[in-house]
């Protein structure tokens, strides 16, 4: 898969928020999405705790029947520390190294993380959505910002996700009496699209069937290669 540098890395804090707000400006929030979209990529990143070697995956699978037809990884050394609202600066890299990998363009992408449900509407997933530009979903495990009411148990309930007055994302429950994900879109899809995506990409567990493939398949070359050390 092949797609145009966006930008460099070499960055400070105070320029990569500066080129957060920036690259804000660019998502659209308008449906992209194909009507009958036929395939769907997950994406994650494993590492251990305060190591530097970053593990990514993807895996694609036919949304049909949500089989895997494709999946790569990528491994990468990273030394920008941990700073709060600048995680895609660590992990996008070593994900964009995983989809130049590709041989097929998926549909769409699911991120284990935020889209624009993040303080400067730029969290993982609509950073990766600028650099492929394709539409993408964040589906995280846990709120970074907004507020919600209370969410039903059953498959399918949800409430939204407010930032400012603004609907930045939904809060879903994907399946009936588990706790719900943060759904948020992260670039050229709406949030009800967004929330319509995750569910049918939803199996018999919590998160989505593509981010939920990509984590184990993240963790389990950053196990091989630690065993191999």
């Amino acid at each position: 898969m092949q797609f145009i540098e966006l930008h460099g890395w070499d960055l400070s804090c105070r320029e990569a928020i500066a080129l957060q707000k920036e690259l804000a400006g660019r998502i659209t929030l308008q449906d992209e999405l194909s009507p009958s979209p036929a395939t769907v990529a997950g994406v994650d990143v494993s590492y251990r705790r305060h190591g530097e070697l970053f593990f990514a995956a993807v895996v694609v699978l036919r949304l049909a029947d949500l089989t895997t037809i494709e999946e790569v990884t990528a491994c990468r050394r990273t030394i920008l520390p941990y700073v709060p609202g600048l995680l895609s600066f660590r992990e996008l890299p070593v994900m964009l190294d995983a989809f130049r990998r590709l041989q097929q363009i998926p549909d769409a992408v699911l991120v284990d993380g935020q889209g624009i449900a993040h303080p400067r509407r730029l969290g993982l997933a609509s950073h990766l959505g600028l650099w492929l530009d394709l539409p993408t979903v964040g589906c995280a495990k846990s709120r970074l910002c907004g507020e919600h009411g209370a969410v039903g148990s059953l498959r399918g309930d949800r409430v939204p996700l407010l930032l400012d007055g603004d609907e930045i994302g939904a809060v879903l429950t994907t399946r009936s009496g588990v706790k719900p994900l943060y759904v948020s879109p992260g670039h050229r899809i709406s949030v009800n699209s967004a929330v319509e995506l995750a569910l049918r990409c939803g199996g018999r567990y919590r998160l989505p069937e593509p981010t939920r493939l990509a984590h184990h398949l993240a963790n389990r070359v950053r196990q091989e290669a630690s065993a191999a050390d």
